[in-house]
């Protein structure tokens, strides 16, 4: 895997040593996120899910709670992020055939994207459902986080390819 140089990376100086990144003077503009994971579970547990029949009540809205307030958290969590003032947060999850999906969608107006935020969230609510879940299937895999859209700032509009997204 080929690596990128230390100085286009924009979270080090010219010596290399890790640094947060100024944004002081960057325009405040809307910006938006999207991110998405997947959690396998077992067919017997995805039946109680499904039902609502586990040990820990209804695992789906904990999970979309979990991640809400997991975005808003984000910047104490990963070390360089900085603290923004989000303004919609929204985590959905669907079930499907083998698992559930989830969904989170990040809004706020400010200097610096909201990627990390909805990535978060999209974790979070993955772990929180695994914990909720775990009594019924210990083999649940979570996969496939990431960043599906995003726009807003310099860097413009991004969406994921379809090529690249995954397939259960």
């Amino acid at each position: 895997m080929k690596r990128r140089a230390t100085k286009s990376l924009t979270h080090y100086d010219a010596r290399g040593r890790v640094r947060m990144v100024d944004v002081t003077p960057k325009a405040a503009t809307e910006r938006k996120a999207t991110a998405r994971g997947f959690v396998r579970i077992a067919k017997n547990a995805l039946t109680k899910v499904r039902a609502l029949k586990t040990p820990k009540g209804n695992p789906l809205e904990v999970a979309r709670i979990a991640g809400i307030a997991a975005a808003k958290r984000t910047s104490e969590l990963i070390p360089l992020c900085h603290p923004l003032l989000l303004t919609h947060i929204d985590v959905a999850t669907e079930l499907c055939e083998n698992g559930v999906e989830i969904v989170s969608q990040v809004t706020a107006t400010g200097p610096t994207g909201v990627e990390m935020e909805a990535l978060t969230a999209t974790a979070v609510a993955a772990l929180t459902l695994y914990d909720m879940c775990k009594a019924m299937d210990r083999g649940m895999e979570i996969s496939e986080i990431c960043l599906v859209e995003k726009s807003g700032g310099r860097s413009g509009h991004y969406v994921r390819s379809e090529s690249a997204r995954g397939r259960r």
